[in-house]
C-alpha cells in the first residue's frame, strides 16, 4: 500500500507540474513560450535508463557501470530540467 500510494503522489505531483507549466505560458498578456522548452527535458529523462536496461547483462549484481552510467545521465538531466528555467529567469527570457 506504501508503495501504490508514493506512485499517486508522484503522478498527481507530474501532474500539477505541467500543469503549471502550461498555465505559465498559456498567459497571453504574457506571450512567453520559452518556458515550454522543459518538457523537452521531460521527454528525454527516461532514455538513459531504457538504454541501460536493453543493454544490461541480466545479472543479480548490486550495481554494473551501465546502470550507474544511465543514473548519471539521468541526474544530469533532472538538474538541467530545473536549471533551465533559472536560466531563463536569469537572462530576463521569461
Amino acid at each position: 500500500a506504501g508503495a501504490v500510494a508514493a506512485l499517486v503522489a508522484l503522478s498527481f505531483s507530474g501532474a500539477i507540474g505541467l500543469t503549471f507549466l502550461m498555465l505559465g505560458c498559456a498567459l497571453e498578456y504574457y506571450g512567453v513560450y520559452w518556458p515550454l522548452f522543459v518538457l523537452i527535458f521531460y521527454f528525454i529523462c527516461p532514455i538513459p535508463h531504457f538504454i541501460a536496461k536493453r543493454l544490461g547483462d541480466d545479472s543479480d549484481a548490486a550495481s554494473s557501470a551501465c546502470r550507474e552510467l544511465a543514473y548519471f545521465f539521468t541526474t544530469g538531466i533532472v538538474v538541467s530540467a530545473f536549471g533551465l528555467p533559472i536560466i531563463l529567469a536569469r537572462v530576463e527570457a521569461v
